[in-house]
């Protein structure tokens, strides 16, 4: 007996969380700048993210700061991916979209967002949006006691993905 997605609740896709980053690539006064506007638009405290390794030819040191995130989960991430789409006039590259149905895309410029008026102290800067969909259920991945693979079945695919981010948010997916 084949579930559609429509009468099973355990199938419907949801958002599991939207990571909103900024890689300046080096440390200092740049950073706080990213930092201080990641703060003023997603309202949550931002962390910096360090470099995995060593990179001479850019001067980067493994350990440093070299740029910055938030995690945004439940009622806020929505509330920032509607926001975020209308900065990207409600259009996303198919190519965005991995196997799994995780997509990603970028805003130029801050000042493109709804909301957030240019701040000369920060200057120009864009940022990337990185959006993690889910299934109730995906916790059994993750728990401590007896963890278990999702099945086949259950994960989420590209075209899954694609049709939940058109008929929920509106937005139009390019080839």
């Amino acid at each position: 007996m084949d579930v559609s997605n429509s009468t099973n609740p355990m199938k419907q896709p949801r958002i599991g969380k939207v990571t909103v980053n900024i890689g300046i690539g080096e440390g200092g006064d740049k950073l706080q700048k990213a930092k201080k506007l990641i703060e003023k638009i997603t309202g949550r405290t931002a962390v910096f993210t360090r470099a995995r390794k060593r990179e001479q030819v850019f001067k980067i040191k493994k350990g440093e700061a070299i740029g910055v995130k938030v995690t945004l989960r439940g009622k806020r991430a929505e509330d920032f991916l509607k926001d975020a789409f209308d900065a990207v006039n409600l259009t996303i590259k198919k190519s965005s979209f991995d196997q799994f149905g995780n997509f990603s895309f970028g805003v130029r410029e801050y000042i493109d967002f709804p909301g957030v008026k240019y701040d000369p102290l920060i200057g120009l800067m864009g940022f990337d949006v990185c959006v993690s969909l889910a299934r109730q259920g995906g916790r059994i991945e993750e728990r401590r006691r007896k963890k278990s693979k999702i099945p086949l079945k259950h994960r989420l695919t590209k075209e899954e993905a694609i049709e939940f981010i058109k008929s929920k948010y509106k937005v139009n997916v390019l080839d």
